[in-house]
């Protein structure tokens, strides 16, 4: 009998369609070291899961445009990342990195 596998793509996918489970992906990565670009890539992978042609149509892009703005070379402006967020149901936040001392 076959062993049924799934791809970790299949499973990335999946589990990216969760605003939460993109949310803390698209956070790990910010962590990283090349931040930028493997933020960018991550990005891609959230935009994959909802469907690139969605995305790009809710954010007013190209879909060609939308794949450019999401390469590693890639380099969008705030407006374009608040709408990409937005039409996955994500937005920017930021918070303090060291707590104040009392």
């Amino acid at each position: 009998m076959p062993k049924r596998t799934k791809k970790y793509e299949d499973g990335l996918i999946q589990s990216l369609h969760d605003p939460k489970e993109a949310a803390a992906y698209l956070n790990a990565h910010l962590d990283e070291d090349d931040s930028e670009d493997v933020f960018l890539l991550a990005l891609r992978d959230v935009a994959v899961a909802h469907g690139v042609s969605e995305i790009a149509e809710h954010a007013s892009l190209g879909r060609e445009s939308l794949y450019k703005t999401l390469s590693k070379d890639g380099n969008p402006k705030l407006s374009t990342l608040r709408s990409l967020l937005k039409a996955v149901g994500l937005k920017i936040s930021i918070e303090s990195e060291k707590k104040q001392a009392s």
